[in-house]
C-alpha cells in the first residue's frame, strides 16, 4: 500500500470551528498532508490570525468567517467560495460548544443553542457541501466530530449528549443518501482532550483524577492525536469506509 493513499494533495478542506482547539489542530494536520484549507469561526480576527500562522509555514489557506448555525450565512459562505473558485472536497464538521447544568434547571434557549451549534450546524454545512460534491460528480469526504457522549451519557450535559448522539445518526443518514455519489461520511469520537474548552475540568483535581483513572492510557488526549484519524477519513485510504465512528479515546470505551 502506497503512503500516497493518505496524501491530501490537490484537495480542499473546510474545517468548521478551526480558529482554535481541535479544529485548528486538524486544519494544521491537513495542510501538512498537502491540502488547501478553509478556516472557519465566528471571530474574523481570530480566523485571520490562524490563517496567517499557517500561511507563514507555506500553506494555502482561505478564510471563511461565518456562523455555522445561521442558514443564510452558511449558504452565502458557500456561494462566496463558489465565486472564488474554491471547491470543497473535504468537510470536517467540528464546531461545537459545551454547557453544563442539571436538566431540571435547563432553559429551552440553552438547550437549543447547544443542539444548534453541535448538531444542526453539521446538517446545514454538510448539506451545502454535499450539494456541490454531488454536482461535481467527483465524490468527497465528510468527517463529523462526535464524542464519547455519542455512546453514553453524563449528568449535567444533556443537550450536548443529545447532539452528539445525533451526530452519530446524522453520519449514518448522510451515508444512506450520499454514498451512492461517492461521498464517504464518517465521524471521529474524541475522548477527553486537553483543549481550551476543557480547561476548567483539567484544573479540577477530582475530575482530572477520574479521567486518568477511567482512561486506560491514564492521561488526557492531545488535540494533534486526532490528526491521524482525520487524515485517514479524509483521504483515499478510506474510500470504502462509510457511516463509521472512529473513537480516539485512549481506550475509554473499551473497558468497564
Amino acid at each position: 500500500m502506497s503512503i500516497q493513499l493518505f496524501s491530501l494533495e490537490g484537495r480542499t478542506a473546510l474545517i468548521t470551528g478551526s480558529s482554535r482547539g481541535l479544529g485548528e489542530g486538524i486544519a494544521s494536520g491537513f495542510a501538512a498532508a498537502g491540502a488547501r484549507v478553509v478556516l472557519n469561526g465566528t471571530d474574523a480576527t481570530r480566523v485571520r490570525e490562524s490563517a496567517q500562522a499557517l500561511r507563514a509555514l507555506g500553506h494555502t489557506v482561505f478564510e471563511a468567517p461565518f456562523d455555522v448555525c445561521n442558514e443564510s450565512a452558511v449558504v452565502s459562505a458557500f456561494e462566496t467560495l463558489d465565486r472564488e473558485g474554491v471547491e470543497v472536497d473535504i468537510l470536517v464538521n467540528n464546531a461545537g460548544i459545551q454547557f453544563r447544568k442539571p436538566m431540571v434547571e435547563l432553559a429551552l434557549a440553552d438547550w437549543q443553542r447547544v443542539i444548534d451549534v453541535n448538531l444542526t450546524s453539521a446538517f446545514l454545512v454538510g448539506r451545502e457541501a454535499a450539494r456541490r460534491m454531488i454536482a461535481r460528480q467527483r465524490g468527497g469526504k465528510i468527517v463529523n466530530i462526535a464524542s464519547l457522549t455519542s455512546e453514553g451519557a453524563r449528568a449535567t450535559v444533556a443537550p450536548y449528549t443529545a447532539a452528539k448522539g445525533g451526530i452519530k445518526m446524522l453520519t449514518r443518514a448522510m451515508t444512506a443518501e450520499w454514498a451512492i455519489h461517492g461521498i464517504q461520511a464518517n465521524a471521529i469520537g474524541p475522548g477527553y482532550m486537553a483543549t481550551e474548552m476543557n480547561t476548567a475540568l483539567m484544573n479540577d483535581p477530582k475530575f482530572d483524577a477520574w479521567v486518568k483513572d477511567r482512561t486506560p492510557a491514564q492521561r488526557w488526549g492531545k488535540p494533534d492525536e486526532l490528526v491521524g484519524a482525520a487524515i485517514f477519513l479524509a483521504s483515499r485510504a478510506s474510500n470504502f469506509v462509510n457511516g463509521q465512528v472512529v473513537y480516539v479515546d485512549g481506550g475509554f470505551l473499551a473497558v468497564l
